[in-house]
């Protein structure tokens, strides 16, 4: 059982301040908002973590995941879920991961490229999301592209249906469900990034890192990790071991 020291250096105001990630569709990470409800994965484990802990919870909301990572880092926000990388890791301490997911790129309609190969020639423009694993993997993967960077995926998505890009650089599971808003679109196959959605506190806090992990592996030993993909509609992602 967790000790009243290690729930306060996890959550030092008393209240859980849990960061999650919000775009137009959901994904097995991001979240989305109906009118002023935001619903995903990642609110479901933080809503089972402040009622493990018998703490309210405070959902913190980001466009995406490099500004939920530097507000885990300053202190802003107690706890969050992001994909791990080694400059990520640098600024906060991870725990384990309940999902690994894979970047790949949407071509627009009529677009001649045909292999993730293909995206790394010059002249080809991939958008991204900005401060983002995948924004770096895609620049290290593809360093004769040029890449360009998005605050969030409401813009890459705009940019993708006015065809202001030649690759769109993302996670497949997030193309799933973005790919119905952009008829004649394709999803290249295989991937340029595999990397788990690992748990993410503050460095120098232990205690809070251990607890935010134990909080996990229970919420995946209980099948909370397993339900909470399957309500926001990933019933064949496969929850990390």
């Amino acid at each position: 059982m967790p000790t009243a020291e290690d729930i306060k250096q996890l959550a030092p105001t008393g209240t859980l301040r849990g960061g999650v990630v919000v775009a137009p569709a959901a994904s097995a990470f991001f979240a989305i908002k109906h009118g002023e409800e935001v619903r995903g994965v990642t609110v479901d484990l933080l809503r089972g973590f402040a009622a493990a802990l018998k703490l309210p919870l405070k959902l913190q909301i980001f466009s995406n995941s490099g500004q939920v990572t530097d507000a885990v880092a300053s202190g802003a926000c107690d706890v969050a879920f992001m994909p791990q990388d080694a400059t990520r890791a640098a600024k906060v301490d991870f725990g384990p991961a309940y999902y690994f997911i894979e970047s790949t790129y949407l071509v627009p309609a009529g677009s001649n490229i045909r292999s993730i190969d293909e995206v790394n020639r010059d002249g080809v423009r991939i958008i991204a999301i900005a401060n983002t694993t995948t924004a770096r993997s895609a620049a290290r993967t593809a360093p004769q592209a040029n890449v360009e960077e998005v605050d969030g995926v409401d813009l890459m998505l705009d940019m993708a249906k006015k065809g202001q890009g030649d690759a769109f650089a993302l996670s497949r599971d997030s193309f799933s469900t973005l790919l119905p808003q952009l008829p004649g679109a394709r999803v290249l196959a295989g991937h340029f990034q595999e990397t788990g959605i690992g748990v993410a506190v503050r460095k120098g806090r232990p205690a809070a890192l251990k607890l935010a992990s134990d909080l996990l592996a229970a919420a995946k030993k209980s099948g909370a990790v397993r339900r909470a993909l399957d309500a926001a509609g990933f019933r064949d992602a496969e929850v990390a071991p």
